[in-house]
């Protein structure tokens, strides 16, 4: 097996070590071969005694490594966003030092979990966080107390069984015992935790979909394209920093085009800067905007006016 195969058969490990869900298409878009090679990769890894779980039919994890080895989970330091922008930091540097070389080589491996102390920004989330992260490791049922829901606007408790967190700690990952579902609960909207002594009673059904750069999640894939100006192009980085693997320049525009899993975070972007871009080829993304400008802003103007 020549260097190049053998990168690609570590990078693979550690996509498949890590806490975040690839699919096998996932995967072999990262790698830059086929889905065949990645179910290839995955058969020698089998073979030389790795321990896979088919979690669906095109999402595999990486479960057991054989004999004594490295905890690859511990050696991974950043999510994916944030090897995203330490990546450009990197970039920067003046000259193409071997250095600088090295620091990008090593770095582009890196798409998992970051410390948890580095990122919590409240005694409350920090005190959450951990409370949730010892339920995941005891499969322990909680009750999420005075839980804020943006959806609803309402205050509630919700009964959960917490199984994830997302790659930077801001959501948990859990499954909804009174709507029988899985969903993401942002961790800064909630009061407090309490473990009940209650185990998982739903495991077979715990499931993370795919997220998108607006940080949605979901299964749906809908294709999104617009033209923004360099000011929109320029906050839309700064607040969704991996928006930049879909943006290409055009004249004095730039356009964005990407699959989005759910309309809510880019048709929030998108009302807030509406004289700074302009959406083309999106149908699915004109008839949201349309329908949230009749229900909250012609009424917000009427009201204004009157």
């Amino acid at each position: 097996m020549d260097q190049s195969k053998i990168e690609r058969l570590l990078h693979l490990v550690m996509l498949m070590a890590g806490k975040t869900d690839y699919t096998v298409e996932e995967i072999a878009d990262r790698l830059r071969i086929s889905s065949r090679s990645v179910y290839r990769y995955i058969d020698t890894l089998r073979a030389c005694r790795f321990v896979i779980d088919k979690r669906r039919s095109n999402l595999y994890k990486l479960v057991k490594i054989p004999g004594i080895s490295v905890d690859f989970n511990k050696l991974i330091y950043f999510s994916e966003e944030e090897a995203y922008i330490i990546n450009s930091l990197i970039s920067a540097l003046d000259g193409g030092s071997s250095i600088k070389a090295n620091l990008q080589k090593k770095l582009s491996a890196i798409y998992s979990l970051t410390s948890l102390a580095e990122l919590t920004v409240s005694k409350e989330c920090t005190r959450n966080t951990g409370i949730l992260g010892e339920a995941i490791q005891g499969h322990k049922t909680v009750i999420l107390r005075a839980y804020e829901s943006a959806n609803s606007d309402k205050t509630s408790d919700r009964i959960v069984e917490p199984f994830a967190f997302t790659t930077n700690y801001i959501d948990i990952w859990a499954y909804d015992l009174d709507k029988n579902c899985n969903r993401i609960f942002k961790i800064s909207r909630i009061g407090s935790v309490d473990i009940l002594d209650e185990q998982w009673t739903n495991e077979s059904k715990h499931c993370k979909s795919t997220t998108d750069c607006f940080r949605m999640s979901g299964d749906a894939s809908i294709p999104v394209r617009m033209v923004l100006t360099l000011r929109a192009k320029n906050l839309l980085l700064e607040e969704y920093p991996l928006a930049a693997k879909s943006l290409s320049q055009s004249g004095e525009n730039w356009i964005f085009k990407t699959n989005v899993r759910d309309l809510a975070g880019v048709g929030r972007f998108v009302v807030s800067l509406a004289g700074e871009i302009r959406i083309i080829d999106s149908p699915q993304l004109e008839q949201y905007i349309r329908e949230y400008t009749e229900r909250h802003l012609i009424p917000y103007i009427t009201e204004s006016e009157t």
